[in-house]
């Protein structure tokens, strides 16, 4: 234990000056006060690296959750923008059904090749949908189909007449990308895989003549919904086709989640 000379504290005449020279159990006080502690090269290289290792860990899944925010975000203002559009446009023109026409065709140049710009989806979209959007531009596939640029850094595609073939014969089929396709599709390679991650399946069918009415059911006579052909009305299917088969399910199983990335969502999303 230290101990306190008083009598060698202060200068004569009772002046608040202290005297270092006092003595703390063979110490001056001046000695006292310069003797700090310090970290060893080997203890400051430890702390480093424990850090970075939960740094490592805890990163990764940061950054992810800061995608499906983005994700989650993008995916409901596409669905709100959308669908107003399409009651806007059942304000100027009637019962959406009147003007729906579920078929597509592109036009062939002299060598066998589709004509940008010659869909009757686009021709259809660019009138009675795009024109209630902020479109910035229009890009075209191999086969023509165009996909529409948005100013947020989304995009929509008008899809085959099935998400499995690419005969463009109706406007049932599109696919909302959460960031620009080129990007989209260099992370994942194709379509097809890139489908649930930055790739979501939506359905446009106000009406059909399709005698199989009843496979469309939850997407008929509605506006543009997530893809929910064939479902059976269980969460446990979409789940289920989404992680194994089909991902194009991934949309619907977001969207009754109340349009947030379930915690077991079997894919990492992105922008």
């Amino acid at each position: 234990m230290l101990k306190f000379n008083h009598s060698k504290h202060f200068t004569q005449g009772g002046g608040a000056r202290l005297n270092t020279s006092a003595k703390f159990s063979g110490f001056t006080l001046a000695e006292v006060f310069h003797c700090k502690s310090a970290f060893t090269l080997a203890e400051v290289l430890i702390t480093l690296g424990i850090i970075g290792v939960v740094a490592a860990l805890t990163l990764p899944a940061l950054i992810q959750k800061n995608n499906n925010r983005i994700v989650e975000t993008r995916l409901m203002k596409f669905y709100s923008a959308i669908n107003q559009a399409v009651q806007r446009a059942e304000a100027d023109y009637g019962d959406k059904k009147y003007w729906y026409n579920d078929s597509n065709s592109v036009n062939i140049d002299s060598e066998g090749k589709p004509v940008n710009g010659s869909s009757t989806g686009e021709k259809w979209f660019n009138k009675y949908i795009g024109s209630y959007m902020t479109v910035i531009k229009v890009e075209y596939d191999e086969n023509a189909r165009p996909t529409f640029f948005f100013k947020d850094g989304t995009a929509l595609k008008l899809m085959a007449g099935s998400m499995q073939t690419s005969q463009d014969t109706s406007l049932r089929d599109w696919t909302f990308y959460t960031s620009y396709p080129s990007k989209c599709l260099k992370k994942y390679g194709s379509e097809e895989n890139a489908r649930g991650k930055c790739a979501f399946a939506f359905m446009y069918i106000p009406e059909t003549t399709d005698p199989n009415r009843d496979q469309f059911r939850y997407n008929l006579g509605r506006g543009f919904e997530p893809y929910k052909y064939y479902w059976n009305g269980s969460r446990e299917s979409l789940e289920y086709n989404c992680k194994n088969s089909h991902p194009e399910y991934c949309t619907a199983l977001i969207q009754i989640n109340g349009w947030k990335i379930p915690d077991d969502y079997p894919y990492k999303v992105s922008y």
